[in-house]
């Protein structure tokens, strides 16, 4: 299973929505980085994705985007398959 990082804050309701939807695919351990308790990580992220907004996920090194573009993924049919690969 490909590793999974989130960059959250801790009242994030689509934060919460996003690890529930991983969590029932079989994601046993999300890398959580919390933008609001470090904000380097913010800018990091900021960076990395030119979003602000959290979730940001990236399953291995690929960047899935937020809540929606997961929900997005799943209705695909594609989330699975990228968890899975290796």
């Amino acid at each position: 299973m490909q590793s999974v990082k989130m960059y959250t804050t801790a009242v994030c309701p689509y934060c919460i929505q996003a690890k529930k939807i991983l969590k029932q695919k079989g994601v046993e351990h999300i890398e959580e980085v919390r933008v609001d308790v470090n904000p380097e990580e913010r800018m990091k992220m900021m960076e990395i994705t030119g979003r602000r907004t959290v979730p940001q996920i990236f399953i291995g090194n690929t960047h899935v985007g937020g809540c929606d573009d997961l929900m997005a993924l799943d209705s695909k049919g594609a989330l699975v398959p990228m968890l899975a690969s290796s």
